[in-house]
């Protein structure tokens, strides 16, 4: 059964933090906006991703600093109580339930259709909902794309019979398996490889490259696979996962076979081998789009191949950072460009405008939550060799720091801060070691902000601190280098 269309300035489609984001945002403008979500309010990140693996990493993260701390290292090693890390899981899932986002939804004046939405041609959505009725929707002014990603799985013989894990059962799954293959060396897997073998699983990590975590600095890599080796994983490098089977077809035993005909067995494997848009199913061709692709979008997240200017792609589906944080920077922004566009003001588009997402391409925050922590902003070396911007590498060893002694005994970890030589900024940096994420905001600011370094210079950090690293980096800069600061 049709209702009556239902007319709307802004529609937005799904309704994780970028979509709840986007429809605040353009309701503050001014705008009647409605949101479209086929599963929980909250997406992927609060219920499958972000806060679930966080949850079940922060209990292994604080017992392997408390095993470095003098006085608390025999209490460390009694092993994790189970039953408490998954309670604290599920309790940061909100247990798969969403009143509390629906609560806020309403607070903010946004409405709500729940079902699966299919754009039906410009400005036009269809949403089908679970009780087989069909919403249709019109948007005055902007369709709005927040859609996000989902695991991209390979194509490899048997992966469609194995029932392989994917975040979604990684973060939710109740009983420990006792051998887990993990296929895939960056964030996800490194992260989930590094909970599940503190959780007691003998974890087998399978990459197909060299190393660990290879868009970030090297040092960085290298430190987390040193520390999950010495925690028993077992890190394969520069191997490839031909097929996998479960040969009785029940749970447990899994057996995968390498390219180079090696065979290891496993009760679960999980695939972290990358993301893959959620846009299969939306209807992009009615308006001229390829289903299943990535939305390309200008610095206004507008979609560059539609006409018209209402169709606006925001978050992971538009490959820009596959990242919760900076999706929501991103809907911050689209959400204040659609009320402007719809009052007929003009856009500031200038680098770091009001209306730009400048930060997309110069300031992106992430920080990898395993043991070492690595937390990075701005360019790597590769990034700045790559592009061509002029950049001097400086170094320095974190253990050296006071406020690293104080926090670990035997404390390993990196510091790299890439220097702009032509403006005398911080074009990027990169922290390797216990404790370090929260360095990173004051690293964003440098970086955002382009605070030169004559000024960074009077940013006095306190002793001892591992954030003194600030110091220790810009002392090392002028004493390598005979420059003045």
């Amino acid at each position: 059964m049709n209702e009556a269309p239902r007319a709307y300035d802004v529609v937005v489609v799904g309704a994780g933090p970028v979509g709840e984001n986007v429809a605040d945002r353009a309701h503050a403008a001014g705008l009647s906006t409605v949101i479209v979500e086929r599963e929980l309010l909250g997406g992927e990140c609060s219920f499958w991703a972000c806060e679930p693996s966080k949850a079940l990493l922060r209990p292994v993260m604080a017992r392997a600093d408390a095993r470095r701390v003098p006085g608390m290292s025999r209490a460390a090693q009694a092993p994790l109580d189970l039953d408490a890390v998954f309670a604290h899981r599920d309790r940061m899932a909100g247990h798969w339930k969403d009143d509390d986002q629906v609560t806020w939804l309403d607070s903010v004046g946004v409405d709500l259709v729940r079902g699966h939405a299919r754009l039906t041609g410009p400005r036009r959505v269809a949403v089908h909902t679970p009780d087989r009725r069909t919403v249709l929707l019109t948007a005055r002014h902007a369709v709005v794309v927040c859609t996000g990603t989902g695991t991209a799985l390979p194509d490899i013989p048997g992966i469609d019979t194995v029932r392989p894990w994917t975040n979604r059962e990684a973060t939710g799954a109740d009983l420990v398996p006792g051998r887990l293959a993990v296929v895939g060396g960056g964030v996800v897997g490194v992260e989930l490889a590094t909970a599940w073998q503190a959780l007691g699983a003998h974890v087998t990590l399978l990459v197909r490259g060299e190393g660990l975590l290879r868009t970030m600095e090297p040092f960085a890599g290298e430190l987390v696979a040193a520390e999950l080796r010495e925690a028993g994983v077992d890190i394969r490098t520069g191997v490839e996962v031909t097929s996998v089977e479960r040969p009785d077809g029940t749970a447990g035993h899994v057996r995968i076979t390498l390219a180079d005909g090696a065979e290891l067995a496993a009760d679960e494997i999980l695939f972290a081998t990358g993301r893959a848009p959620r846009t299969a199913d939306l209807g992009l061709e009615t308006v001229g789009l390829t289903p299943g692709t990535w939305l390309t979008v200008d610095d206004t997240y507008q979609v560059t191949d539609v006409p018209g200017g209402w169709l606006y792609a925001v978050g992971d589906v538009n490959r820009r950072a596959l990242m919760t944080h900076q999706g929501k920077y991103q809907a911050r922004i689209a959400g204040a460009i659609i009320g402007a566009r719809a009052a007929g003001e003009a856009l500031d588009v200038s680098d770091w405008g009001a209306h730009t997402g400048t930060a997309d391409h110069l300031a992106v925050p992430q920080v990898v939550f395993t043991t070492p922590e690595v937390a990075s902003v701005g360019l790597t070396t590769h990034e700045a060799r790559r592009t061509g911007r002029r950049v001097e590498v400086v170094d320095y060893d974190l253990s050296l720091l006071a406020g690293a002694q104080q926090y670990a005994a035997g404390y390993r970890g990196r510091a790299r801060m890439l220097i702009d030589t032509d403006r005398r900024t911080v074009a990027g940096v990169t922290f390797a070691g216990p404790g370090v994420a929260e360095l990173l905001q004051s690293a964003t600011i440098a970086v955002s902000g382009e605070v030169p370094l004559d000024r960074l210079w009077h940013a006095v950090p306190a002793f001892p601190t591992i954030s003194e690293v600030w110091l220790r980096l810009l002392e090392t800069y002028r004493d390598e280098g005979g420059r003045p600061l």
